[in-house]
């Protein structure tokens, strides 16, 4: 559905793109992020034919997305994070001219999802809050008939309430073999939906793969309480983080060296053990951590 190939894009001198790569299967939701001026914008940009790339190849349903744009923009929707409407049109109105613009809509489901975004559809766009805003740019992008949805920052604004029927309605169009782009700050959505993540940091995507996939860049945290007190932990491999508090001792473990642990706790007479799997937030955080460098003196740059 949408394929990106060696993307480069400069400004002057400034590379915001530096070979990046990935592919969004049929029915497939695909988490795109990083963090601001990573690079997501300046992608999406590029796969919307707004801009267009210094080198390498995007496209979408096998066309190019800068030469072939209006055909593509036929199958596609976006939703951006900050929406602008027509300040005196109603949101009925704009949503009725987005779908006359794609040249369909279902009725019925723009009704439905009106209903579902609790939208007062008959009130002028100029005193609609953010939040309002954005229910009026995802009902009109869900009541189309688009195959590929290219999502960024959509949930911006939105109530956790709001949140969830947004993540009920992504998970629909999944079921209904539509493809989904999604670019959040809000890691537990992504984590919820996506199939598979793309992370991107400095304009170069870092890591690609399902969640699964990309859990062995993380560790995964252990509090466990023992008969006896638990001594030689810190010289195994693969322990981090290692704190006790009172009875109860906590640490964290390289996914990779669990077995090992746990043969030398088990020793100890395990009274209780919880082991939490790292979230798609301690992924993203052990990617953006500052380096430490033994010039500085093992200090945190």
């Amino acid at each position: 559905m949408l394929k990106v190939s060696q993307l480069t894009k400069k400004f002057g001198t400034f590379t915001a793109l530096n070979g990046v790569n990935f592919e969004v299967g049929e029915g497939e939701i695909f988490g795109f992020i990083g963090p601001n001026g990573a690079g997501k914008s300046t992608t999406i940009r590029i796969l919307l034919g707004l801009i267009q790339a210094t080198s390498g190849e995007a496209t979408i349903f096998g066309k190019n997305v800068w030469s072939d744009a209006v055909e593509i923009h036929k199958r596609l929707a976006y939703v951006p994070g900050d929406v602008h409407l027509w300040p005196n049109l109603t949101g009925g109105e704009v949503i009725d001219l987005f779908g006359k613009l794609q040249g369909e809509m279902d009725r019925k489901r723009r009704d439905e999802l009106i209903a579902r975004f609790d939208l007062d559809p008959t009130k002028k766009c100029r005193t609609y809050s953010k939040g309002n805003r954005q229910k009026v740019a995802l009902v009109s992008a869900f009541a189309s008939e688009a195959d590929l949805f290219i999502l960024d920052e959509p949930t911006s604004g939105l109530d956790p309430l709001m949140e969830q029927i947004f993540q009920e309605s992504v998970l629909e169009l999944k079921e209904q073999g539509k493809s989904v782009l999604l670019s959040s700050h809000i890691l537990s959505e992504v984590e919820k939906l996506c199939d598979r993540v793309g992370i991107i940091r400095q304009g170069e995507i870092i890591e690609s793969g399902t969640l699964e996939e990309l859990r062995h860049l993380t560790r995964i945290n252990f509090v466990v309480e023992t008969k006896e007190r638990i001594v030689g932990l810190e010289s195994l491999n693969g322990i981090h983080e290692i704190e006790q508090l009172g009875d109860t001792l906590s640490f964290q473990v390289d996914s990779s060296y669990i077995d090992e642990v746990i043969r030398h706790i088990s020793q100890f007479g395990i009274q209780k053990l919880e082991s939490t799997p790292p979230t798609l937030e301690d992924l993203f955080m052990r990617h953006y951590e500052p380096k430490v460098t033994s010039a500085q003196g093992g200090r945190s740059q």
